[in-house]
């Protein structure tokens, strides 16, 4: 971020919180894309917790994130990510990675506890994009897409300059692009781009061949040694990448991909494994010509494009 000579309590701030199948985090940020030292906190979620468990992480985060704002901040609304679907209507969320949580009436959460009104919901996805459209790897870009590999996949779509929500604010849920064609009846995830390349699942994969290791660390550690599966396992996570990156560019003509995410992190070529993936699989000459780059704000992405949707409304659809 620039240095910015303004003090940060005397800068208009917003409450940001990012939900997640596997923490949950708030913080302040200010109208220059900063998030504030101090007022960041997290907590975990996880499918296994109970639905009121996640509940009072997300309220102890608010919590927190409120009692450590510098004197005389001037909050001006609070922004909320969460992984979906979401129904931006009723302020609700499910989770697909939260079971537990089905139509859960989050916005009326986040209002109760900050005691901020009309708090405003959208697709973590589409937060990754706005942050990186914002200050990150994609200004100056008019049609891109921002995208999370982690616990699950998730993106957000650029178009000619303005982010699109689509008519529930579910657009852009390229964890759930079908790569593969079902087995059977009714809903099969496991053919998705996440249930195939989300961090979780090649880790699974990897294991189901006989590796020994059981995070996505260990699985970096193996693949920086070489060995057969774990070298597999991330190609396997690039090719699945590349193969969903250029079927978004058939239907919109991407100039631009920013990808952020724990697992985005496992190997510092797995840029170029999807970039390889890309040029092998891409249906149209013209797709190849896709940027692919890192998220250039790190972990604090989702913070960032979650206070977006405060201040930097006017690029909300």
């Amino acid at each position: 971020m620039p240095h910015n000579d303004t003090a940060p309590s005397v800068r208009p701030l917003a409450l940001a919180i990012d939900v997640g199948g596997t923490k949950v985090e708030a913080a302040l940020v200010d109208d220059r894309a900063r998030v504030i030292d101090g007022t960041r906190h997290r907590a975990p979620t996880g499918a296994e917790n109970s639905a009121e468990a996640i509940a009072d992480a997300v309220r102890r985060v608010i919590d927190e994130t409120l009692a450590s704002a510098p004197t005389g901040a001037r909050i001006l609304g609070a922004g909320i990510g969460s992984a979906g679907p979401i129904d931006i209507g009723r302020g609700t969320v499910s989770p697909l990675n939260l079971a537990v949580w089905r139509g859960f009436p989050l916005a009326a959460l986040v209002s109760e506890q900050s005691g901020i009104a009309d708090p405003v919901l959208r697709l973590d996805g589409l937060c990754i994009l706005l942050a990186e459209h914002w200050a990150g790897a994609l200004q100056g870009y008019r049609t891109a897409m921002g995208m999370v590999v982690s616990t699950g996949i998730g993106g957000g779509l650029l178009v000619e300059g303005r982010l699109v929500g689509g008519r529930s604010g579910n657009a852009g849920h390229l964890g759930q692009i079908q790569l593969h064609t079902h087995g059977g009846g009714g809903r099969d995830l496991s053919v998705t781009l996440e249930g195939i390349a989300a961090g979780p699942r090649i880790v699974n994969w990897a294991k189901e061949q006989g590796w020994q290791g059981n995070t996505g660390e260990d699985l970096a550690t193996s693949y920086r040694e070489n060995d057969p599966i774990a070298v597999a396992a991330v190609r396997r996570c690039a090719r699945a990448v590349g193969e969903g990156i250029a079927s978004v560019c058939a239907l919109v003509d991407l100039e631009a991909v920013a990808i952020g995410g724990g697992f985005s992190r496992v190997t510092p070529d797995l840029f170029d494994l999807i970039r390889e993936a890309i040029d092998e699989v891409a249906p149209l000459d013209t797709i190849a010509g896709v940027q692919i780059l890192p998220s250039a704000l790190s972990d604090e992405g989702p913070l960032i494009g979650a206070a977006g949707l405060i201040h930097r409304a006017d690029l909300l659809p």
